[in-house]
């Protein structure tokens, strides 16, 4: 199942993650595309503001950490694989723990290591459109990731 979203500025953006974040559960991965500035880390900010975790909370880009884990009623686990070259990192860093672990999993680049792709949940692909606008392709990859589209229609149903 596939649902194309625009988005007029980060509020959106992160309302859509929120949605995702409310509906999500432990096991739930999350791959995320975009150029830089599309979105993707404004999308975990919303992801994480709705499975709970505290507002005070910063959610920022793992790039240099590779890995960052908010807790709330459920942990999000943020990751991002630009700087991973091999399996051989994402075995260091305990990739294969954290995407079968009790959080959810949001992997920014994981396309870059074909080894960091479980082929299950969900994946989003964010296109720049101009300085606000962004649209999203969300894509299931299972009857799981099916379920997490359906937390976001009554986003779509609003006419968004």
């Amino acid at each position: 199942m596939r649902l194309e979203l625009v988005t007029r500025g980060p509020g959106e953006t992160q309302s859509i993650g929120a949605a995702l974040g409310r509906a999500g559960r432990p096991g739930d991965w999350i791959g995320l595309t975009g150029e830089l500035g599309a979105g993707k880390t404004c999308l975990v900010q919303g992801l994480a503001a709705g499975a709970g975790v505290a507002e005070d909370v910063p959610v920022n880009s793992p790039t240099f950490v590779i890995h960052r884990a908010y807790p709330g009623r459920l942990t999000v686990n943020h990751l991002d694989m630009y700087r991973i070259e091999s399996p051989v990192e994402l075995d260091e860093i305990g990739y294969g723990e954290l995407v079968d672990g009790d959080g959810l999993c949001a992997v920014e680049w994981f396309e870059k290591l074909p080894e960091a792709d479980p082929g299950r949940g969900l994946t989003i692909s964010l296109e720049l459109i101009d300085e606000t606008t962004r649209r999203l392709v969300l894509d299931s990859r299972c009857p799981r990731g099916t379920e997490l589209l359906g937390a976001l229609e009554a986003y779509r149903s609003r006419g968004s």
